[in-house]
């Protein structure tokens, strides 16, 4: 598969009639955002403002961090499954709305909940306070249960940044990135010389709020499998985590997953970067030897001399 990443640099965010990009600015009208996001039942109010670097301001408690994205060209949307219907995505043409995020907020669960410092000491130690936030702050009906108000915020967050990546569709990128994984026998053909490397992804699906998804479907559900590493890119890992926030990835860190970003870099330099495995992290004695044994078939299929395993959670 072959993907185009087309950023559009966001510089600033303002309020206004139409939800528009001009300039580097992303225009957004509250009330329609509001409107759309009341349509779920679940929902008792929304708010939504504007954090941006440097501003005195502490936003608590975070439940995902989302990046708004389009396709452009090729069958698919942005987070199969969801938010579009279940294709295969990774190929074609997407643009991004760089520098910049969808925060939702909520107590869902108390003390396992994010900070974002947009300055002042804490701002170090969160990348989230180096871009323009729009914050969505999600209050819940009365009586609704603890799973169903964790399930009202993500959708929140994903329609918002739907919403939002929209606008990029029809601009034009500053900045263009291209990544490419061949089908299996002609990627391993391809650098026969390099070592084969492939990305053993764990995703946390302990369940009870700690939950990510992968084409819609609860992590804990499915076995392991192969993705092309641009389908990560198109949105088909999701999170639907309330851990900790020092041991969970948001949908942030999944859109822009370092790990395969750096696989890349070093792809046809110093490694053949076979693929992902994505496997999941569960409870019981025999879901972990099954998706370990699982794996571990996976990656003598693949023919690798070596993996890289990021794990979430702890």
């Amino acid at each position: 598969m072959r993907l185009e990443v087309g950023s559009i640099e966001i510089k600033d965010i303002v309020f206004g009639d139409v939800s528009k990009v001009e300039n580097g600015v992303l225009h957004v009208n509250r009330e329609e955002l509001k409107a759309l996001l009341l349509e779920d039942e679940n929902i008792k109010s929304i708010e939504i403002d504007y954090a941006k670097p440097g501003d005195s301001t502490r936003i608590t408690p975070v439940k995902d961090v989302i990046e708004p994205r389009v396709k452009v060209s090729n069958d698919g949307g942005i987070f199969p499954g969801v938010m579009a219907d279940v294709d295969i995505v990774g190929s074609g043409v997407t643009h991004k709305l760089s520098g910049m995020a969808v925060v939702t907020c909520g107590r869902i669960v108390g003390f396992q909940e994010g900070i974002i410092d947009m300055s002042g000491p804490g701002a170090d130690y969160t990348p989230f306070s180096k871009l323009h936030n729009l914050v969505v702050v999600i209050e819940p009906k009365e009586g609704l249960k603890q799973h169903e108000y964790e399930q009202a915020a993500r959708m929140a967050g994903l329609k918002a940044a739907t919403h939002l990546g929209k606008l990029a569709k029809d601009l034009t990128p500053d900045s263009v990135e291209v990544f490419e994984t061949k089908p299996l026998f002609e990627q391993a053909n391809e650098y026969p010389n390099l070592p084969k490397v492939g990305y053993v992804y764990m995703l946390q699906t302990q369940g009870l709020l700690h939950d990510t998804y992968v084409y819609g479907v609860d992590a804990k559900k499915i076995v392991p499998t192969i993705l092309y590493p641009t389908e990560v890119m198109d949105g088909a890992i999701l999170s639907g985590n309330c851990v900790s926030a020092c041991d969970k990835n948001t949908t942030y860190h999944h859109l822009n997953n370092p790990i395969i970003k750096s696989l890349y870099a070093k792809h046809g330099k110093e490694i053949n970067f076979m693929g992902v495995i994505v496997t999941n992290e569960n409870v019981y004695l025999a879901d972990k030897k099954r998706s370990s044994n699982m794996t571990a078939k996976l990656t003598k299929y693949l023919g690798l001399d070596g993996a890289i395993v990021s794990q979430e959670g702890f």
